[in-house]
């Protein structure tokens, strides 16, 4: 019996044709215009709904403060009366801490706390995205009145 040698001519290696590698990354680029937009929506979201709920954990902090001690923190006392036993201002008659410690907002920067609040009795708020007052969408301000 005589078995047919194969020669290293007859063997073919099968690969991609550059223009199926060109389509299949066209198709990638479709799909990142699709997708991508709509994930950097949802991280701007999430960005908000982390402000609203900050905020009305420092209000409710705010509010066993009062409790507690009278009166609300003076706008010279601020936020930091929640985490440390304020020295300036009137001293607190029943102080103890309320929070671990003062989150920034979603974008680095503290909150704001104004005593009296312009919506409120006190204001508790975030400037949004753009770190300035007033704003639409990401850039809103996001406050205790919300």
């Amino acid at each position: 019996m005589h078995t047919p040698q194969t020669t290293p001519k007859t063997k073919r290696q099968r690969g991609f044709t550059l223009i199926e590698l060109m389509v299949v990354l066209a198709i990638i680029g479709v799909l990142a215009a699709l997708v991508v937009p709509n994930v950097l929506n949802r991280a701007d979201d999430a960005r908000v709904t982390a402000a609203k709920t900050d905020v009305g954990n420092l209000m409710q902090a705010l509010k066993l403060y009062r409790l507690d001690n009278q009166n609300y923190p003076t706008a010279e006392q601020g936020l930091n009366a929640l985490v440390a036993k304020p020295t300036a201002g009137p001293t607190p008659l029943n102080w103890k801490p309320y929070i671990d410690k003062l989150p920034n907002d979603p974008w680095g920067r503290p909150y704001q706390y104004m005593n009296p609040g312009v919506k409120g009795e006190v204001d508790v708020l975030s400037l949004g995205a753009d770190g300035q007052p007033g704003g639409e969408g990401k850039n809103a301000d996001l406050g205790s009145w919300q």
